[in-house]
């Protein structure tokens, strides 16, 4: 694209679906949003921001609905990525597709123009920047309508599948089934021309997987894929979020908003970490959190103001705001909800509810 071209484009906008109630993330999200839980030491939509403001997005727009007054005091008007960050809260919750049509008025008005969706639980190393510029690029003498990031599983059956033809084009949407019809499947990341947008219906539920898309391609629309096996997880439960969050500290997962950590561990600077303690595996220990004399924390992430006791040893856990491990105990595999206070073994894998004492 000529210097000439760039200067004409319209500003490139974003809309990331931020409305679920996370339930599979329970008790972490009783009292907030999934989307700002801290994964590799930052509120996880501060990921998908920083990649948008990498790939030359300059307007984003978040689609929210559960505790929705929570979202701005966290990330703000968008000015420390160096964009502008607009919210629009659903009255009800509308579905992925319902929410997209939602925000169209904080949309600019240019029918041509891109309009990056992301689904606000999804980590991605894929390179938007390359599925923009394949989406500006027409194809059978048109404009591309809809571009799909698209990832290859060894297992698909677990996910809907999305098969396309030899020129890349989108040909059907599969729901789960033991037999997929391919090993693509949807990666939650959308570029919508702008125009597609307004025909999704107004005012109420539509799911842009089993609807938008699927008449999309009926109808003759240009849907195509943009198939990156890059890193990519569904940050959806305890244990993705663990995962995910070791990734990043690892440097496994990139974002612009975590360097690699040479020792291991991410750990806030106003986080209180005893000497003889051992932090390592990928964990993450946030601003307020405590962990003291003796305790092990190892692959885990403990969030802003929780304690790790002395001597404890934490295995994948995820310690809740506010939440504490008693002395001695060892954990694994396990989730802790704000407040909570577990002071003797549990089973791996078991969810402390908040404001739960375990004795």
């Amino acid at each position: 694209m000529s210097a000439d071209e760039q200067s004409s484009r319209a500003p490139r906008e974003a809309v990331i679906v931020a409305g679920g109630f996370g339930t599979r993330l329970l008790p972490l999200t009783t009292r907030r949003p999934k989307h700002l839980l801290e994964v590799g030491g930052v509120p996880f939509l501060a990921h998908q921001i920083g990649r948008l403001a990498q790939a030359g997005v300059e307007h984003v727009v978040l689609a929210t609905s559960y505790r929705a007054d929570l979202f701005e005091p966290v990330l703000g008007d968008g000015s420390r990525w160096g964009i502008r960050l607009s919210y629009v809260q659903e009255e009800e919750p509308l579905g992925t597709g319902g929410a997209i049509r939602n925000v169209a008025p904080a949309l600019a008005d240019d029918p041509d123009g891109a309009v990056v969706i992301l689904n606000g639980d999804i980590l991605s190393g894929h390179d938007l920047g390359a599925q923009l510029d394949d989406f500006e690029t027409p194809r059978e003498g048109r404009q591309v309508d809809v571009s799909l990031h698209l990832v290859e599983v060894e297992d698909a059956r677990a996910f809907g599948c999305v098969p396309t033809d030899a020129a890349g084009r989108v040909t059907g949407f599969h729901e789960k089934s033991d037999n997929p019809v391919t090993r693509q499947i949807n990666a939650g990341c959308y570029v919508f021309r702008r125009r597609v947008i307004d025909t999704i219906p107004a005012g109420r539920v539509v799911s842009v997987e089993r609807e938008t898309f699927p008449e999309l391609v009926d109808d003759g629309a240009l849907v195509v894929g943009h198939l990156e096996n890059g890193y990519w997880r569904d940050v959806g439960t305890p244990e993705a979020l663990v995962a995910a969050s070791r990734d990043l500290v690892l440097g496994v997962a990139p974002s612009p908003e975590v360097d690699m950590e040479p020792d291991g561990a991410r750990i806030d600077d106003e986080a209180e970490v005893d000497d003889s303690a051992v932090v390592n595996g990928g964990s993450a220990v946030a601003r307020g959190a405590r962990v003291e004399a003796g305790a092990v924390v190892a692959g885990s992430v403990v969030m802003a103001g929780a304690v790790v006791g002395s001597g404890a040893v934490i295995t994948e856990c995820v310690v809740g705001p506010g939440a504490a491990v008693g002395s001695d105990v060892t954990l694994e595999r396990v989730t802790i909800g704000d407040g909570a206070v577990v002071d003797v073994a549990v089973a791996p894998g078991s969810r402390v509810d908040c404001d739960t004492v375990t004795s």
